[in-house]
């Protein structure tokens, strides 16, 4: 079976807020919502996908000392494994915007079971839950 590495982020403002964004109309698992981030290019380190996706999807400037580790998933979908770290950051320059059409919400932890999200960035809720409280 394949192995996917896709490199995560949850951003969290300064109410604690945790952004996600929705899968586009046209792309696998349209419509539910998932942390920033994107699949790793060959020779790409994970950090350095982060910081291009968040670039390229949000128009935000992530360095990498403000991207710290914190948990990962790994999902078994039909054709592929998919293995998911993620990162939380607190930091960037600029404010994220849907640069590829896809709508953005700031989230309190305790609200992010409200969103529908992909089987593999469910099991991340309990982590940033007991990092950052429910926040409702």
């Amino acid at each position: 079976m394949k192995l996917v590495l896709v490199a995560a982020c949850a951003l969290v403002d300064a109410d604690g807020r945790v952004l996600l964004t929705e899968r586009p109309a046209g792309k696998q698992l349209a419509g539910l919502w998932e942390f920033p981030g994107g699949k790793v290019e060959p020779g790409e380190r994970p950090e350095e996908c982060l910081i291009r996706e968040l670039a390229e999807e949000l128009g935000i400037t992530v360095k990498e000392p403000c991207l710290a580790p914190l948990s990962f998933a790994s999902h078994t979908y039909e054709s592929f494994q998919l293995l998911m770290p993620l990162w939380i950051c607190r930091r960037w320059e600029g404010q994220p915007q849907g640069r590829e059409g896809q709508r953005l919400a700031w989230v309190k932890p305790g609200a992010l079971r409200d969103y529908p999200m992909p089987p593999a960035d469910e099991p991340l809720i309990p982590v940033l839950l007991d990092l950052l409280g429910p926040g409702r």
